[in-house]
């Protein structure tokens, strides 16, 4: 089993900064992918960003230049850096984990709000 815990969600201004946080727990050792997802009222879950075990990383076009997820190997945190925030970022964001050879997102975080005011 893998825990995640997110966290580091508020309410920022346009243009704002906030920087998330999913600290990962459990057996760690299988796990290939952290990604974080957000989830807008009405919307689907999309995609935001990822990193794999062998640290490239991929982005949802729309935070591109924005965001940047990073990993902190001492403390098994995964951080989403979210720079010059924008009112259609808010939203539910969560963790995920994906473990070697499945093809679906095996674990989830409970989700970290973000509201980004206009």
């Amino acid at each position: 089993q893998v825990q995640l815990v997110e966290s580091g969600g508020g309410l920022v201004q346009t243009g704002g900064s906030l920087r998330l946080s999913c600290v990962t727990s459990g057996r760690l050792f299988n796990v290939y992918v952290v990604a974080w997802y957000r989830q807008a009222p009405g919307k689907q879950r999309e995609l935001v960003a990822l990193r794999r075990r062998d640290e490239s990383t991929n982005y949802a076009d729309s935070v591109k230049g924005r965001f940047t997820i990073s990993r902190d190997t001492a403390k098994n945190t995964v951080h989403l850096q979210m720079n010059s925030l924008k009112p259609e970022d808010t939203g539910v964001y969560y963790c995920a984990a994906l473990e070697f050879g499945s093809t679906g997102y095996n674990y989830w975080g409970q989700g970290t709000q973000v509201t980004v005011s206009s």
